[in-house]
C-alpha cells in the first residue's frame, strides 16, 4: 500500500466520523494557535527589550579613568587615572580594528533662549560619536567635519531637551546662549527608545563639538573614551588593546581593569539575547504542553480506530502484511489527522496574530509613533517552522502507541474479534 493510498484512507476515516474527528482536530488547532502566539509574543518582547538596550549605541564600549589596584612601573596601587588630551588620538592611531573612536565629556550647562533659562545635561563629542550612539536626526543636520576643524559653536538637541527650552517652537536655525556664549542650533534628534544610558538618556541631552569644551569650561581632557570594535566578536580584544595603549601612556598595568572601568555593551547585549531565547523557550514549552493536550485527543481517536478495525488488521496480516506495514499505516493516519488540523491551525494563527492589536511596551513611555517599541504579534517563518516541528513531534508521539498496538495484534485473535 503506497503513501497516497494511506492518506486517502485516513481522510475517508475522518469523514466517516466527522464529529469525533472535528473535535479532535479542534484540540490540535487550539494548541497550535497557542504555540504560535506564545512564540510570537516571546520573540517580540525579546527583540524590543534588546532594541531598547541597544538604543545606547551599536556595540559600543565606554571607558573611564579610575584608580589602580595593582603596582606597576614603581607606582603604588591607588593611583588615580585621569584621561588627558591626546589619549583619544593615541587609541585611534594604535588600534586598527576599531570602527570609530570618540572622546566624550559630560556636564550640565545653563541654556538661555530669549528670557527662558534651562539647565540641560550636555555631552561634548567628536564626529564619529553619532554613528556609534545612534544619534539620528529628525530636523536639521548632524555635525559635519568642518564643525570640528573650524571650531564652530553649534549644538544639537535631544527632542525632550528641545521641548524643554523651546516649548514646541522650531529650534533649528535659532541661536541660544550656553554659559553666555552664542551657539546656533543645527539639529534635533529623533525620539529614541533607550533603556540604558550614560549620564541621562539622549532624548534629554544636548550635544556640542568636543573642542567647544575649551570655550565653555577651559577643558581639553576627555572624561571618557567611546569606541566601537569593527566586529562584535572582537569586543574583548578591542577592550584589551585600548587599555594597553592607555596603560603605556599613564603607567599602569594593562591587566588592571580597575584603572580604567568600562561598560561593554556588546557583552550586555549578548546577555539580553540569551534572556530573549530563554523566554521563547519557556513560552514554547508552555505552548507545546497545550498542544500535547490535543495530541492526547489524537491518541484517543487512533486507539478507538484500532479497536474498530481489529478484524481489518487481522485480515491484512493474514494476507501477508508485515508488522512494520501496519505500524506505518496507522502512524501515517495519525500524522494525516495531525497535519490537516495543523494546516488549519497555521492559517488561524496567522489571522489571529494580525487581529491582536499591538500591546504597549515603550510607546507610552517615549510617545513614539506607529506603535514603535510595542509588542506586535507576527507569525514569522522561523516561528512557523518551530511550531511545525513541535506539531510533528506531537503527531508522532500521539500515533506511535496506537500504531504499535495495531502492529502487535495476533492475526488469529484479530479475525475472531466481534
Amino acid at each position: 500500500m503506497n503513501l497516497l493510498e494511506i492518506v486517502r484512507q485516513s481522510i475517508d476515516s475522518l469523514l466517516r466520523n466527522r464529529l469525533r474527528s472535528g473535535l479532535t482536530m479542534l484540540g490540535i488547532v487550539w494548541g497550535l494557535v497557542t504555540v504560535v502566539l506564545l512564540l510570537s509574543y516571546g520573540r517580540s518582547v525579546g527583540v524590543e527589550v534588546l532594541n531598547g538596550f541597544m538604543g545606547l549605541g551599536n556595540n559600543v564600549i565606554m571607558m573611564w579613568g579610575g584608580q589602580t589596584s595593582m603596582q606597576a612601573g614603581g607606582e603604588r596601587s591607588g593611583k588615580k587615572i585621569k584621561f588627558l588630551d591626546g589619549d583619544t588620538e593615541a587609541v585611534r592611531d594604535a588600534v586598527p580594528f576599531l570602527t570609530a573612536v570618540s572622546a566624550e565629556s559630560d556636564d550640565g550647562f545653563s541654556f538661555k533662549y530669549g528670557s527662558k533659562v534651562v539647565n540641560i545635561s550636555t555631552k561634548a563629542v567628536e564626529f564619529p560619536y553619532g554613528g556609534m550612539r545612534k544619534l539620528n536626526i529628525d530636523e536639521g543636520r548632524y555635525f559635519e567635519p568642518a564643525d570640528f576643524t573650524e571650531h564652530r559653536q553649534v549644538v544639537i538637541f535631544g527632542p525632550h531637551a528641545a521641548q524643554k527650552l523651546f516649548n514646541g517652537y522650531p529650534p533649528v536655525g535659532e541661536s541660544v546662549q550656553i554659559e553666555g556664549h552664542v551657539f546656533q542650533v543645527i539639529g534635533v534628534l529623533q525620539t529614541k527608545i533607550q533603556d540604558s544610558s550614560n549620564n541621562g538618556p539622549d532624548n534629554e541631552n544636548a550635544f556640542v563639538p568636543f573642542g567647544t569644551m575649551r570655550i565653555l569650561r577651559d577643558e581639553r581632557d576627555p572624561g571618557s573614551i567611546v569606541f566601537q570594535p569593527s566586529s562584535p566578536d572582537l569586543h574583548i580584544k578591542a577592550l584589551q588593546a585600548v587599555r594597553a595603549v592607555l596603560a603605556s601612556r599613564h603607567h599602569f598595568d594593562p591587566k588592571d581593569d580597575k584603572a580604567t572601568p568600562t561598560w561593554d555593551t556588546v557583552e550586555d547585549s549578548q546577555e539580553i539575547m540569551q534572556f530573549g531565547i530563554a523566554l521563547q523557550t519557556l513560552l514554547g514549552i508552555i505552548g507545546a504542553m497545550t498542544l500535547g493536550v490535543g495530541g492526547v485527543g489524537v491518541m484517543n481517536i487512533m486507539l478507538v480506530s484500532v479497536t474498530e478495525r481489529t478484524r481489518e488488521i487481522g485480515l491484512l496480516k493474514a494476507l501477508g502484511a508485515r508488522r512494520r506495514d501496519i505500524l506505518t499505516q496507522f502512524l501515517l493516519e495519525s500524522l494525516t489527522l495531525t497535519f490537516i488540523a495543523g494546516i488549519v491551525g497555521m492559517i488561524v494563527a496567522v489571522i489571529v496574530a494580525y487581529l491582536v492589536p499591538p500591546m504597549p511596551l515603550y510607546s507610552d513611555i517615549y510617545k513614539t509613533a506607529n506603535n514603535e517599541g510595542d509588542i506586535i504579534l507576527r507569525a514569522s517563518p522561523g516561528i512557523m517552522l518551530v511550531s511545525f516541528a513541535i506539531l510533528a513531534a506531537v503527531g508522532v508521539i500521539s500515533g506511535l502507541l496506537p500504531a504499535v498496538r495495531a502492529s502487535r495484534m495476533d492475526p488469529v485473535v484479530a479475525l475472531r474479534h466481534e
